[in-house]
């Protein structure tokens, strides 16, 4: 596992993740994205399980779940769990915000 820290503070990290809106970064040498509902923070695979679509390019519901762009396949953001049964679930990653950061940690 490795373990990243965006941002220095709670609000710097707020403005570089908008609320409801998905920010794709580049952590070591993996490119993952992010997303937040109020307080909590997401940080899922960029790309979605079913064909490989950029989730960057998704939105966020009122459900919580993430859309893909390519074929509205709908992921829980807190689970990874897909709606549909044909498709693999979504790789989520640990989130944490911390008065350093949002600590965010990648199963490698």
């Amino acid at each position: 596992m490795k373990t990243f820290i965006l941002g220095r503070t709670k609000e710097e990290v707020e403005r570089l993740v908008p609320e409801n809106q998905i920010k794709t970064v580049r952590l070591g040498e993996e490119k993952i994205c992010l997303s937040r509902k109020g307080e909590s923070y997401f940080a899922f695979e960029r790309a979605c399980p079913h064909r490989k679509a950029d989730l960057g390019q998704g939105f966020i519901n009122k459900f919580e779940e993430i859309i893909c762009p390519l074929h509205e396949y709908r992921f829980n953001l807190q689970t990874g769990i897909c709606s549909h049964s044909n498709c693999p679930d979504l790789k989520i990653y640990k989130t944490e915000i911390t008065g350093d950061g949002l600590k965010i940690t990648l199963d490698t």
